[in-house]
Formats: structure tokens, C-alpha cells, sequence
């Protein structure tokens, strides 16, 4: 990525979001020139009945609780959030990994190194939230390390992304945005669903998801929603067999009380794809040997294996007292116990005809406990009305690391025009260490209303944090620290009759960090954010659109000073300009289209100022187009067509190893009827090579090849 964008990509990264305003203001020109009517005959939606956690009607999402909480329009939000439902998914062919879901969603670099089958890697506005900036239902899915937590999108019923600072609301968490994972719930009217299908690599999935009642009269549902998979992947050698099931139970006495109950258990059992971690001398640019093949496997296949078990309960509860006021409290205890061994490239010398591998065998397990509980009421004042909501919320993250690795330059190296894979891995323990975090915090929010239109958003949260890390090494220190944080936010914006809403916003926010640096512990990081924006949704048509410009300001980076080590020296600000439309256009036609331009620069770094940070492109953009034949002896035929483009990135913090631009193409063809229906996606339709990301110079990956998906599934 570079500082500053040449004028012709700035018009090529901008110029859908151009056409997306483009289009509405004429479409909007001709409903008022016609009275209001339209020959697009728009998707009316009787009244506003969506539920902030239920399922989205088509891909146009009116309410959330990402941003708030609370069941809010999504345009009274203070700051951008993109809502991916699940028709949107199902449409879009995501199966198998959550980041899949985020590929159109603008401020969001989703896959940075490719497709890896065990991690969900998301950049959201220049800052990595693969770890920080994960929540399951507004509980956070804590991660350090090699603990971290992964959920499998057939489990969803929506993948919500909050842009900007999120700590306010949430507790510590990644400064450019969280992504808000909301599970599927049992449902009112039985609902029986099953799926099966198989890509082209040879990797197939069987799924089912049912719901219905417990009890004649209604007061208890249940919904039952599993899933196993497996098979090849793209990767020589690489495979996996995976899968989950989750039951929850709904007791509901009557209109003021809400009982959920639900447990989720999953596993995997992989050989792990090397993809991901290649170095830039050998994808990028030739090596001494050339280019490394998309498909190669860089590693041992023998001594690879990487098994996961993952376990879950939790409830929701929620009552209304007389008065108004509501009580809600929202809880959950995850376990994780994961084993990774395998040997991949740490090439050092990128210039011979060889590469370098370094083996790793890592155990770890974690404990995370989260708790929310908050009350709600509605009341006016003085011309004025109040939502307010007040909260304490409990965070608890416990994880042991046991890792052995082999010393540099004990492994031989491997040629990737001949390989060998017959190899001995003598590894050595270099870290055992137990990390644990507790963290409580109070919030407070003020959705105010006055003068026919004007929203005001008031927040603030106090945390109290402690970190405690223990290592097992003889001789070696542990530590301590315990720090406190305010963050807090302000909103503004006015709800013209014709939908359209402008807004401005101004946040803090604090991410705590684990390890030391050359001066102690790592202190939590810090800063703010200015947001302003519109966000429209057209009174003559189904649809919303978000334009957003932002600035945010990390201090308390962490970089690398030579001959020092690591230091919080540093500081990154992140600016840019999002732009994003969904729109169920009529019966027959829904459309996608997003662009945004994110210029990310240290300010306050040794030896980089001005410089950009690695891995983030400057530009993403992307447009889908999906169509449903609804009449005729064709009744049921749909096709969908996208295009995605990710702009050139960085390798290095230096800025001398640059990452080239891409464009990847993918469609879809389905059949429907009689409640069954027969899908075809294809991800990367004309194959194209690349590399997607690069993590320095060592750890880079290719983009996802073209990955052919064939599903039936049926409604009983």
C-alpha cells in the first residue's frame, strides 16, 4: 500500500461507489418525476417486523444490535455497519469458513493470506481484528496465540461488521472495527432443512438444520443445526474432516419472558495447507528455483497433524418488568483444546535455489468465560425521548501454551522442483507459558430523539483490566499489570422524512496486548476515531446505502527498534472513504456493490514515518448482481455474478517489497423447486494467480484458485 494513491487508482477504487450514488440518484429522480412510482417494482417491506437478530429479507438488513446493543435501525448507528445475511451467504456460495462471508464488504480485507482452513484472518479498516475485534452474539471470542476460537457460518444467521471503535460498547477490542457473529435461533413456525454437497477439490459437507415446537402450546422451541465436512483441499496433501452440532432450547411463558439455552460442540482434524506462509521471493517475484506452485506443499507430510476440539454453553434471558424496564443477561463458557504440529517455509535467503523450513509442535488450551448483563428502558423528557441502557459485563481468558519448535537451520532445506519429504523433526520446548486476562467492565448509553428527526448517541464505559502471565521456563520472569480505561462515544444525525440520514460520530477506544517489550509489559492500545457519513434508505425501493469518511488515530504501536526489540513507540493513523449498497431491486433482481479507500500511515514511528503498515490494500471494491427468474416455465432459475478487486499492498514495513493489484470474478447458477433446489458457485472463475497478502517478507499466501461448489438442499 502506498501513502498516496496516483489519481487513476483513485478513480478506479472509488468510481463503484460513484456509480452506486450515481444509480440512486436517478433511480431517485424517476420515482418523484413518475409520483413515486417506478417501473422496477420495488420490494415493499409491510412494516418494520425484522428482528436485529432474526434473518434478513433478501440482503437488506433494517435493524441490528451491533453498534448498540439494543434492536436499533441500522441508519440511527452512529458509525458504518455492514450486515451479511444469510441469504446473502447461501446466494454467494460461503460454506466453509466465516471470512468467505466478508469478501464483498467494504473496509474489510477478509483472507489476507489466502484461504486457511483453521483460522478467520479480517483486516477492517487497516487494523487486524483476526484476534481482537471477534464476537459471537456481543460476546467476545477472546484469542491469543494459537488459542483461538472458530465458528462455521452454517451455523449463522448473520455476519454483522461494525466499522471504527467498538470498546464503548464491547470492552477491549480491535481499533478499526469488530465483526459480530449472530447464531441462528429456534423459530416460531417449524422449519426443517437439510444440505449436501462437494467442491472440486473433492471435499464434500452434509448439513441439517431444524426447528420446531416442544410443547403444544408453543412456550418451549428447540432448534438442532449440525454440519460435518471433508475431503481434499487445494494444497497437495493438505485435508480435513470437520464438524459441529448445536442444540438450543427457547422457554417463553409468556410476552415478558425469554429463555434460551444452547451448547455447541465441534472438531476438526487436519493436515494443514502450507499456503499462507510462502515467502515473497518465490510468489511474488521468482527465487532462484522460480515461482512455488500454487497446489505445492512446503513441508513434511508425515509429521503434519492438527486436531481441535471445541466446546460452548451459554443462554440469553430476558425480562420485562412493569415500568418498562427490561432486564437481559447474556452468557457463555468456551472450551478450546488444540494441537498443531507441521513443518513449513522460514526462508531466510530468498535468493538461492532452496527454501527454508522450521517445524513447530504446539499445544494449546484455552478457558473463556463471558458474561453481560443490562437494563433497558423507554421514557420522555422535556420534548425529548430516551433509550437508555446501562450494563456490566464480565470477560474471563485463560489459555496455556506448550511449543516446541526445531532450532533455525536444523531442518534441511527443500527444493521445491524436487521435493523430499522424507525428513526427520527433532524439536526443542521454546515457550510454556500461561496467559490469563479478567476484565470487568460498566457501560451506559442515551439514544436520544428530539425535534421531528434529530439522534443523538451518548456512551460511556469504564474497564478495569488484569494480565497475568506465568512462564514455566526455570529462570524465566512472569508478570503482572493491571490497568483501567475510559472509552466513550458521541453521535449525531438527523432522519429526514425521504430516509435519508447523515450523521457524524466521535469515539475512543483501548485494546489490550500480551507480552512484553524492551521497556515491560505491553500496555493496552489507544486512540480515537472522527467518522462522518449518510446513510440512505429510499422510501420508493428496498434498499440502503452507506457513504463514510473516518479518521483513527493507534498510539502505543508496538515495532521493532534495532538493537532494542520490540518498544511502544509507535503510532498509526488510519483515514479513508467507504461506500456500500444493498438492494433487493424487485422480485427478481438483488445487488451488491462496495468500494472503499483506506491510506494508512505511521506518524509517530523510528524510522518509518509516513510509511505504510504491510498486508492492507489501499483499495478494495466489488460488485454483485444476482437474478431470479419468477415466472414462466423457467420459474426458479437464478443466476448471480460478482467481481472483486483488491489493490496493491505492502510487504514490508519499509516499503520496498510491493504486493500487485488483482481482479477475481465468481457466479453462481440454482435451481428451485418445490422446496428443493440444486446450486453451482464458483469462487476465482477464470483461475487467476495471485498473491493476496504478505505478512513481511517471509509469510505470504495465494489467493483462493478457482474452487468449483455443487449443493442440494431441501425444506422438508
Amino acid at each position: 500500500m502506498i501513502k498516496r494513491m496516483k489519481t487513476s487508482t483513485m478513480r478506479a477504487g472509488l468510481g463503484a461507489g460513484v456509480a452506486v450514488l450515481g444509480i440512486c440518484a436517478a433511480w431517485s429522480a424517476q420515482a418523484q418525476a413518475t409520483g413515486g412510482e417506478t417501473t422496477l417494482a420495488p420490494i415493499v417491506v409491510e412494516g418494520d417486523s425484522e428482528d436485529a437478530t432474526g434473518p434478513v429479507r433478501g440482503y437488506v438488513a433494517k435493524r441490528t444490535t451491533t453498534g448498540s446493543k439494543t434492536d436499533t435501525p441500522v441508519n440511527e448507528i452512529p458509525q458504518s455497519v455492514s450486515v451479511i445475511g444469510k441469504q446473502e451467504m447461501e446466494d454467494r456460495g460461503t460454506v466453509s469458513k466465516m471470512d468467505q462471508a466478508l469478501l464483498y464488504t467494504p473496509g474489510v480485507f477478509a483472507q489476507p493470506y489466502g484461504s486457511d482452513p483453521d483460522t478467520d484472518w479480517v483486516y477492517v479498516r487497516g487494523f487486524n481484528a483476526s484476534q481482537t475485534g471477534l464476537f459471537l452474539d456481543n460476546l467476545a471470542l477472546t484469542s491469543h496465540s494459537y488459542g483461538n476460537f472458530q465458528i462455521d457460518p452454517f451455523l449463522l444467521e448473520r455476519v454483522e461488521v461494525l466499522k471504527g471503535p467498538a470498546s464503548v460498547l464491547l470492552g477491549g477490542a480491535n481499533a478499526g472495527g469488530v465483526i459480530n457473529l449472530v447464531r441462528k435461533r429456534p423459530t416460531d413456525e417449524p422449519y426443517y432443512y437439510t444440505e449436501t454437497g462437494i467442491n472440486s477439490n473433492g471435499n464434500a459437507f452434509f448439513g441439517f438444520d431444524l426447528s420446531d415446537k416442544v410443547s403444544e402450546d408453543g412456550t418451549v422451541t428447540y432448534r438442532l443445526t449440525g454440519k460435518i465436512a471433508g475431503g481434499d483441499n487445494y494444497t497437495d496433501y493438505s485435508e480435513d474432516l470437520r464438524g459441529f452440532i448445536m442444540p438450543q432450547f427457547t422457554y417463553a411463558p409468556d410476552d415478558a419472558t425469554n429463555l434460551t439455552i444452547w451448547a455447541h460442540i465441534s472438531g476438526l482434524d487436519q493436515r494443514h495447507t502450507t499456503n499462507g506462509l510462502l515467502p515473497y521471493g518465490g510468489t511474488v517475484v521468482d527465487a532462484g528455483y522460480g515461482r512455488i506452485d500454487r497446489d505445492a506443499f512446503i513441508g513434511q507430510p508425515d509429521f503434519d497433524d492438527g486436531t481441535a476440539v471445541q466446546k460452548m454453553i451459554g443462554y440469553e434471558f430476558e425480562h420485562e418488568f412493569e415500568g418498562g424496564w427490561t432486564f437481559t443477561q447474556n452468557a457463555r463458557y468456551a472450551n478450546l483444546y488444540k494441537h498443531e504440529k507441521y513443518v513449513y517455509p522460514f526462508d531466510l535467503d530468498q535468493t538461492d535455489a532452496t527454501i527454508g523450513v522450521y517445524g513447530e509442535d504446539i499445544t494449546s488450551k484455552a478457558d473463556a468465560f463471558n458474561i453481560d448483563n443490562r437494563l433497558e428502558n423507554e421514557f420522555d423528557l422535556g420534548g425529548t425521548s430516551h433509550r437508555v441502557m446501562a450494563g456490566i459485563d464480565y470477560r474471563y481468558y485463560r489459555l496455556h501454551t506448550d511449543q516446541f519448535a526445531t532450532p533455525f537451520g536444523s531442518l534441511p532445506p527443500f527444493d521445491p522442483n524436487n521435493p523430499d519429504y522424507d525428513f526427520p523433526v527433532d524439536l526443542v520446548r521454546n515457550l510454556n507459558q500461561v496467559y490469563t486476562i479478567n476484565q470487568v467492565g460498566i457501560y451506559l448509553q442515551d439514544q436520544i430523539k428530539f425535534g421531528d428527526g434529530w439522534i443523538v448517541t451518548l456512551n460511556g464505559r469504564y474497564d478495569y483490566l488484569s494480565n497475568e502471565i506465568e512462564d514455566r521456563f526455570a529462570g524465566t520472569a512472569s508478570y503482572s499489570t493491571d490497568d483501567t480505561a475510559w472509552s466513550g462515544r458521541a453521535g449525531l444525525a438527523y432522519e429526514f422524512d425521504n430516509g435519508l440520514t447523515p450523521y457524524v460520530s466521535v469515539a475512543s477506544f483501548f485494546s489490550p496486548l500480551v507480552g512484553t517489550s524492551a521497556d515491560g509489559p505491553l500496555k493496552p492500545e489507544e486512540g480515537y476515531q472522527y467518522e462522518a457519513g449518510v446513510k440512505y434508505e429510499p422510501t420508493w425501493l428496498d434498499g440502503s446505502l452507506t457513504a463514510s469518511v473516518f479518521d483513527i488515530t493507534k498510539q502505543n504501536y508496538t515495532v521493532n527498534v534495532p538493537a532494542l526489540g520490540d518498544r511502544q513507540v509507535g503510532e498509526v493513523r488510519s483515514r479513508g472513504v467507504e461506500v456500500e449498497g444493498k438492494f433487493n431491486i424487485n422480485e427478481n433482481w438483488k445487488a451488491i456493490a462496495a468500494a472503499s479507500y483506506t491510506d494508512l500511515e505511521f506518524t509517530e514511528n523510528p524510522g518509518l514515518v509516513g510509511n505504510t503498515p504491510n498486508v492492507v490494500p489501499n483499495v478494495v471494491a466489488s460488485l454483485w448482481l444476482d437474478y431470479t427468474v419468477t415466472q414462466g416455465p423457467l420459474e426458479g432459475l437464478g443466476f448471480g455474478a460478482g467481481v472483486r478487486y483488491r489493490g496493491k499492498s505492502w510487504a514490508d514495513d519499509a516499503n520496498t517489497l510491493r504486493v500487485p493489484d488483482a481482479t477475481v470474478f465468481d457466479a453462481a447458477i440454482r435451481y428451485e423447486k418445490n422446496d428443493w433446489k440444486a446450486s453451482l458457485n464458483v469462487a476465482n472463475l477464470f483461475d487467476k494467480e495471485y498473491v493476496a497478502g504478505c505478512n513481511t517478507q517471509y509469510f505470504c499466501g495465494y489467493g483462493e484458485a478457482r474452487t468449483v461448489t455443487f449443493k442440494v438442499s431441501k425444506v422438508w
